[in-house]
């Protein structure tokens, strides 16, 4: 016989967030990258730079630079992802009102949006198409793209392309 059976559900998950509160902090993060002894830092072979984990991919370098330029293949594939995965919510030309955008609340981000261009970092970007919107609060809506997390010229091409709309 249960006497709080109530209190018992709500706090079943605390040993888990406890355990992940506190492999956090033993991680040591570091500003802007939360790097942890977990993600080991790889370096970029042509200017020797720590290059920093965002959304599971190689991003950008400790030192604010950009890593190797992004390949042609790489703008392609980009492209194609945002025609087949991305267009249907977003819009072909990034507006946020893609075929399937009338039937999502809340509506997709609009790339045209100057005010969301500004309200978002590249390495965020990068975690949301990789991780997907829960992965830093937004909507489940927006669907995680794991096979991209190995991938970081294509992830850096799609920012790109997504950061055109915004010009």
């Amino acid at each position: 016989m249960e006497m709080f059976p109530a209190l018992q559900r709500k706090c079943a998950c605390l040993p888990a967030v406890i355990m992940a509160a506190l492999a956090f902090a033993a991680g040591g993060c570091q500003s802007r990258g939360f790097l942890t002894p977990s993600k080991p830092q790889f370096y970029d072979r042509s200017n020797r730079t720590p290059l920093r984990y965002f959304g599971g991919v190689i991003l950008i370098a400790s030192n604010g630079s950009k890593p190797n330029s992004i390949t042609p293949q790489a703008r392609e594939e980009a492209l194609s992802i945002f025609a087949e995965r991305c267009a249907v919510c977003h819009g072909v030309n990034g507006d946020g009102a893609g075929p399937a955008a009338g039937s999502l609340n809340p509506k997709p981000a609009n790339f045209r949006s100057r005010k969301w261009q500004s309200s978002m970092s590249d390495e965020r970007i990068a975690t949301i198409i990789v991780n997907g919107g829960t992965s830093v609060g937004l909507s489940a809506s927006m669907a995680s793209n794991p096979d991209l997390e190995g991938q970081p010229d294509v992830v850096a091409a799609l920012i790109e392309h997504i950061r055109k709309f915004g010009e």
